[in-house]
């Protein structure tokens, strides 16, 4: 086990792991299985208030089914939990909320909350050669570096949603919001709303709001892709994945999931469409001061505007090791940094979905060893 270092602020960890969702708690699983101990060689970091990864702060009304689905952790069902049994009558984000605090407790990863990351860096001083530096701040200010031989990044999407802009976004007078500000649909009540995105979150804002708003307008870059079955078709799937991995590799922007596989059409969906409340239009070309111009020039009013146009992979604290390209992205093949071997990036590319991420996990976790093996 690796001691502290002196200074009481400081310390020394073999890795660190930023994220504690579905791809951090993974990867802290596996490398507890693989013989780190929890809290001294292996810290892992969350900069939310409470457990359940993005999923705590999603919107009352949203409910697991066959567009929200959530795979079960490595080692949940030797607890006797898993998904698929669960109420599904209660919202989404306290019941993953609930099974990754039992999870956590259960397998004592004993995670570090809320403390966010500002900056991982290299440490290649005459003490530490080759390491790197994780710089943390907590809830109340205190800012702590720690020294780790191996970063595992999974710090997720849900802290940098993408609003893309478009002419006109600046003089709009009504409200703008993106789908971490949505809360209800009772907000929006007897409001025109315009809903932008072709995901499920569009989707599901576009239900809740039918029958609540005075009226929805539905915009999306291409037109929607419906897939013939009520839940996501795994041919499909591995297709989007595939396609996930040759941008990583490549240092691309990474793509939408749901781009490359279609929305599942289940019942709700189905009615929806049956109904006329999910029918896309084209993107709009314009906004003005009261609503946004359409593509064959006709005003559509709208109170507020409800951007639900995805998200970037959160890798601003990765800043200081320069791994941009200018493409946009990160070159990471098989869950590993190319260009800085000592960072390890899960739950990105190919494990950007529910669909990988538990073996990408346990990938991770075994090349990490082999790096810690030869450090």
């Amino acid at each position: 086990m690796t001691e502290p270092l002196e200074n009481p602020v400081d310390q020394h960890a073999r890795v660190v792991v930023i994220g504690a969702g579905q791809a951090g708690l993974s990867v802290g699983y596996h490398l507890r299985r693989l013989g780190l101990v929890p809290g001294s060689d292996l810290v892992l970091l969350d900069r939310a208030p409470s457990t359940g990864g993005a999923w705590q702060f999603r919107w009352e009304a949203l409910r697991l089914g066959a567009a929200h689905r959530v795979h079960d952790l490595p080692g949940m069902r030797a607890m006797g939990l898993q998904f698929d049994d669960a109420d599904r009558s209660r919202p989404a984000r306290d019941v993953v909320g609930e099974y990754y605090r039992r999870f956590e407790q259960h397998y004592d990863l004993r995670v570090r909350r809320p403390v966010s990351v500002s900056s991982v860096s290299r440490l290649d001083d005459d003490t530490a050669a080759g390491a790197l530096c994780v710089t943390t701040r907590s809830a109340d200010g205190t800012e702590t570096r720690i020294r780790a031989d191996v970063v595992v990044n999974a710090s997720g999407t849900w802290g940098t949603p993408f609003v893309p802009w478009y002419p006109g976004r600046g003089v709009f007078r009504g409200r703008q919001l993106d789908t971490t500000d949505y809360r209800s649909a009772a907000e929006f009540a007897r409001q025109d709303v315009v809903v932008v995105g072709g995901g499920t979150s569009a989707i599901g804002f576009l239900l809740e709001l039918d029958g609540v708003a005075r009226s929805t307008h539905w915009f999306t870059r291409r037109p929607m892709v419906w897939a013939d079955t009520a839940s996501l078709d795994l041919e499909s799937a591995v297709a989007a994945v595939d396609e996930q991995d040759r941008a990583a590799r490549a240092g691309e922007v990474l793509p939408s999931i749901v781009s490359g596989t279609g929305v599942p059409v289940s019942r709700r969906i189905r009615a929806g469409i049956d109904r006329g409340v999910l029918r896309d239009q084209p993107m709009f070309t314009r906004m003005d001061e009261t609503g946004v111009v359409t593509a064959d020039g006709a005003h559509v009013h709208a109170d507020a505007v409800l951007w639900a146009t995805g998200f970037r992979a959160d890798l601003r604290h990765l800043a200081p090791l320069h791994l941009r390209t200018a493409a946009g992205g990160v070159v990471v093949a098989d869950g590993r940094s190319v260009d800085e071997p000592r960072l390890f990036l899960a739950g990105y590319g190919p494990q950007a979905s529910t669909i990988g991420a538990n073996r990408a996990g346990r990938l991770i976790a075994r090349q990490v060893m082999d790096v810690l093996a030869a450090t």
